[in-house]
């Protein structure tokens, strides 16, 4: 679930974008026992070409709602997108797939908290890593990174299922 570049577009308000992962590579690694699910962000839900990686790779970029592929998806493999912070609820392993990190950071939009120390798994710049580090997921003795803890105590400690309750509970509570 990548999303846009402020620097790749065809025209003003016209984005495109260059997945950098390499499909042919996971395929070849991973294909048979994963899928990826492609959800492009709206401003480059473009059509990608994938007819090579039919049975692995799929395009979701239209589907209404993405809480449903994050409850369907064993991992996050993002960029910078703010998906994280949905999906971190989830407490289930995310990758951060980030090859042009310092052209981000230093030149289209840098970043409102320290991602580089705080993201709640890996950045890794290079498809064998994201192979690498899907296999690592595999492992009996896998936890979640160090990082993820604080990262989910800061940002979604409210998330504890009981929303509802507690809107009940004050609205209609005796006073």
């Amino acid at each position: 679930a990548p999303t846009w570049r402020d620097d790749q577009f065809y025209k003003k308000g016209q984005y495109k974008f260059d997945l950098d992962l390499d499909l042919h590579e996971l395929r070849a690694a991973i294909g048979d026992e994963y899928i990826i699910i492609l959800r492009m962000h709206y401003l480059v839900a473009e059509n990608f070409d994938l007819g090579p990686y039919e049975g692995f790779a799929y395009d979701f970029s239209h589907y209404e709602d993405i809480r449903d592929l994050y409850m369907i998806s064993d991992l996050l493999i993002t960029d910078y997108s703010s998906v994280f912070f949905d999906y971190a609820n989830l407490k289930r392993p995310m990758l951060f797939y980030v090859p042009d990190i310092e052209t981000y950071r230093d030149k289209l939009r840098g970043f409102y908290f320290d991602f580089e120390q705080e993201a709640p798994g890996p950045l890794v710049k290079e498809t064998a890593s994201v192979i690498d580090w899907v296999r690592e997921t595999e492992q009996p003795s896998f936890t979640l990174p160090e990082a993820f803890s604080p990262f989910y105590e800061k940002f979604c400690y409210l998330e504890t299922g009981e929303s509802s309750k507690r809107v009940v509970e004050v609205v209609f509570s005796e006073k």
